[in-house]
């Protein structure tokens, strides 16, 4: 039992909230029809999230902006003539900016964005239900910030990263064929357990325990469900840039975000069962073994044991490290109407080297588990282009390859992480002064990977692997409006 109750609730050792496939780089409208460039560059409040540093070149006294995106992402896996596809619900992330000029060589704003966070949900009676059936993840960060102006052509800046966020999982105990199994050796059992006398097991037993056979051969839906809920309370980090022009023409900018070491202080986890006939399975056979187990173990029959543990009060804990970012940009206006940019990011997923899961040993009295990541670093790359066809109008164009930092010997499909294609446009509309509306459109494109999983069977603790082929899509349309006055 205790077993059973380690391998549900270590699920959570590989959450993905903080993964490659949930890092959401959608905060800024203008910047996703860019290709997400925007280091080098002079983006007014929005440039809080990209370098601080370029926030106190600001137009005017005050900037708004906000905007939200629906993110639509499809995930497929295979292997030897099987197949499954997600059916995700829509994501929503979104951001928002405030910046105020103090002086001409000061200013200040403050943001709120969602730079983490997706869904994903398998079929339940997939293949991979006993790892994964769906995945809510939703992360938050508000950075106050100052830039500061040291000279015409140089600037730094800094950020107070505060960020929260939560994580609702779902998965199977057990699968479908992991209870028709049992099933079948319990059905193996029935003629010598059919000639152990009535006094010992009465008919009226053996009669149930036929019923039970019967109903765990006949089932095709995994029996069981764990469900784990968290909240990952506030943490800090920083986020800091520097910007300087080196001519009228091209800017340079570096920016650093850090890793931030989010915790799950009291996740809870739930148990449901498929059905109230499953439910009443269980209970009867726990029943039944309480009852007969020593009695028929004497007498050499061996009785598998597939109960299932009561723990809806079960508490965890566990840190989740959210990745440091660092960023190299150059921008380059060749003519007031033509902007061109390129950015290199190195995103250090080495932080995420493994998860430590803490329980509440009071109630499940069950010893801290590790569980192996080993995330390596990876980069990604960025081009983007702008084109001011009139006083109203903006056309943007952006390209960026992303790695994938996930290994192919630790391939889970909570996170089908793969090496990525973006390829977007956008435009501005300005229709008064100061007034802008942006639309963006954003298509990703993953390039199929194969990898394995190594994992503990529930039902056996036989050490398995869980191998197949991954591909997936995304599409994604942003809005956004923004107000300088």
């Amino acid at each position: 039992m205790k077993r059973l109750v380690i391998v549900v609730l270590a699920s959570i050792l590989s959450m993905t909230v903080f993964a490659e496939g949930y890092q959401v780089n959608l905060l800024s409208t203008k910047q996703t029809g860019m290709g997400h460039v925007g280091t080098g560059m002079k983006l007014g409040a929005e440039s809080m999230h990209f370098n601080p540093a370029g926030l106190v070149f600001l137009r005017t006294n005050m900037d708004f902006s906000l905007g939200i995106s629906a993110i639509m992402a499809k995930a497929k896996y295979s292997y030897d003539g099987y197949s499954a596809k997600t059916d995700n619900p829509v994501g929503t992330p979104l951001y928002a900016y405030a910046g105020f000029k103090i002086y001409d060589n000061l200013a200040a704003g403050i943001s709120l964005t969602t730079p983490y966070g997706n869904s994903l949900k398998w079929p339940k009676n997939w293949a991979g239900a006993g790892l994964i059936q769906d995945i809510s993840l939703k992360s938050y960060v508000i950075q106050p910030t100052l830039s500061y102006k040291i000279t015409d052509r140089l600037s730094i800046g800094v950020g107070l990263q505060l960020a929260w966020g939560n994580v609702n999982l779902s998965r199977a105990l057990m699968g479908a064929s992991d209870l028709q199994g049992i099933g079948t050796k319990f059905e193996s059992l029935l003629p010598m357990l059919a000639g152990v006398p009535s006094s010992i097991i009465p008919d009226e037993d053996k009669k149930a325990m036929q019923e039970m056979v019967a109903l765990m051969k006949g089932t095709e839906v995994p029996p069981a469900y764990a469900r784990l809920e968290g909240n990952a309370h506030m943490r800090v980090g920083f986020n800091v840039g520097i910007m300087y022009d080196i001519c009228d023409k091209v800017t340079v900018g570096l920016s650093y975000r850090s890793k931030i070491k989010m915790r799950v202080k009291e996740g809870e986890a739930s148990l449901t069962y498929a059905n109230r006939r499953i439910e009443d399975l269980f209970a009867n056979m726990e029943a039944l073994l309480a009852k007969y187990g020593p009695v028929v173990g004497q007498m050499g029959i061996t009785i598998p044991n597939i109960s299932i543990p009561k723990y809806d009060q079960g508490t965890f804990h566990a840190e989740l490290p959210l990745p440091s970012n660092t960023t190299l940009g150059v921008s380059y206006r060749p003519t007031d109407r033509w902007e061109l940019a390129l950015d290199l990011q190195y995103v250090g997923w080495n932080a995420y080297d493994s998860l430590n899961v803490y329980f509440n040993e009071a109630e499940l009295g069950i010893a801290p588990i590790k569980a192996e990541k080993d995330y390596k670093n990876s980069m990604t790359y960025r081009i983007g282009a702008s084109y001011k066809t009139t006083d109203r109008l903006v056309l943007r164009a952006g390209v960026y390859y992303d790695q994938s930092p996930i290994r192919k010997k630790l391939y889970n499909p909570e996170t089908p992480g793969m090496d990525k294609l973006g390829l977007s446009a956008g435009l501005t509309f300005e229709p008064y002064k100061g007034l802008q509306f942006d639309v963006a459109f954003l298509y990703i494109q993953g390039f199929s990977q194969h990898g394995k999983y190594p994992y503990k069977n529930v039902v056996t603790g036989a050490d398995e692997m869980f191998e197949g082929k991954y591909k997936s899509t995304a599409f994604s349309p942003s809005i956004g409006i923004s107000y300088r006055f």
